[in-house]
């Protein structure tokens, strides 16, 4: 009988958090549709191009909002076996208050590693062949900056020609041993610069230790500069924010390959913002599961649908924010990123416990 009561409540909470997936997978479908059909309305291709992106970048989305998810899905079942009085039966069989609030939170928990393991790897494979293939259409796509093991390369269009960067592993907002290839529209070279440093804070860089080899009636001449100055259309922010995007790196990359990529030039703080985050995936999974419990299994009356509704979207909103507060403070520099990405989840722990104890003596 256990074993029939335990593959009820299983079979069944998945099943609504499949519904909820699914319903959430359609809604993002259609508004994400429009904006890749917006964007690829002037290029020539065909219909299927949108509609194969959008559908590979849906699940990392679901992926984000699953805590969200989660709980309302917690809420629906848990609010559907309360009012249909499959909960008192459960009572009646055994099952209390706190053991049916483990099975689920630890199925979660569980869901939640599953997801980090096995689905983060096939999601961010998948953005990454959507953000690939997206900047093959972008209209900047001749400006391209990459780091690699051999340090940063930069691409820039100028009106009379091209310019190529190349640098060791930034160092803040300073590059180490640059040098600068200066091109003619005919791709030849015009001029070449070798800087010891670069300040590249602001779009005006800031070169030390300056060498120039300059074409003059097709020999180069040799300069000695202290200091000189060029402009790019890049700097320090908009060169660091083009590695934000984790979403194209899996957990098994970050834990695994986390040293390897602070030698390839990638920023401390955003790796372990991104590792951390992902880290807290099963626990607000387990969490807001047990919100969803604590909130239907405080009385076995049935409830306004309405009331609940509102409640569970007051909740997610609630959460949301506090997340986005506790990160913005973490990337400030107000408190370390580690605590802002893990305070939500000491706060909802407190609260959550003190919940427990309340439905047990139910």
């Amino acid at each position: 009988m256990n074993k029939i009561i335990l593959n009820y409540l299983l079979k069944n909470f998945l099943k609504t958090l499949m519904y909820s997936i699914l319903i959430m997978y359609s809604f993002g479908f259609i508004l994400t549709l429009f904006e890749e059909i917006e964007f690829f309305k002037n290029l020539n291709v065909s219909i299927l191009m949108p509609l194969m992106l959008t559908s590979i970048f849906i699940p990392s989305m679901i992926t984000k909002l699953l805590p969200f998810i989660i709980f309302i899905s917690s809420l629906w079942f848990m609010r559907s076996i309360r009012n249909n009085k499959d909960l008192l039966t459960l009572k009646v069989y055994g099952y209390s208050n706190i053991k049916i609030f483990f099975i689920l939170a630890l199925t979660s928990f569980t869901l939640g590693w599953l997801i980090l393991i096995i689905v983060s790897p096939i999601t961010s494979s998948m953005v990454k062949y959507y953000e690939i293939t997206k900047s093959q259409y972008a209209r900047d796509v001749d400006h391209l900056v990459a780091v690699n093991k051999n340090g940063l390369w930069i691409k820039e269009n100028l009106n009379n020609g091209t310019r190529i960067i190349t640098a060791s592993k930034p160092d803040g907002i300073n590059l180490n041993s640059v040098t600068i290839f200066q091109l003619n529209q005919s791709y030849n070279l015009e001029k070449k610069i070798y800087a010891g440093t670069a300040n590249i804070k602001n779009n005006n860089w800031d070169l030390d230790d300056v060498i120039i080899f300059k074409r003059k009636d097709g020999i180069f001449e040799k300069e000695f500069l202290e200091k000189y100055q060029i402009n790019s259309i890049y700097n320090y922010e908009k060169i660091t924010s083009l590695f934000k995007n984790f979403d194209t790196m899996s957990f098994l990359d970050l834990a695994i390959d986390y040293q390897e990529l602070l030698k390839n030039g990638y920023n401390k703080k955003f790796l372990n913002q991104s590792l951390h985050s992902m880290l807290t995936l099963p626990f607000f999974l387990f969490l807001m599961t047990a919100i969803a419990s604590i909130i239907t299994m405080n009385t076995l009356k049935r409830s306004d649908n309405f009331k609940l509704i509102l409640l569970g979207i007051f909740i997610s909103v609630f959460v949301y924010y506090f997340k986005d507060l506790s990160l913005a403070l973490g990337q400030t520099g107000r408190i370390p990123i580690t605590l802002a990405l893990w305070s939500p989840i000491i706060a909802l722990s407190l609260f959550t416990f003190i919940g427990v104890l309340q439905i047990n003596e139910k």
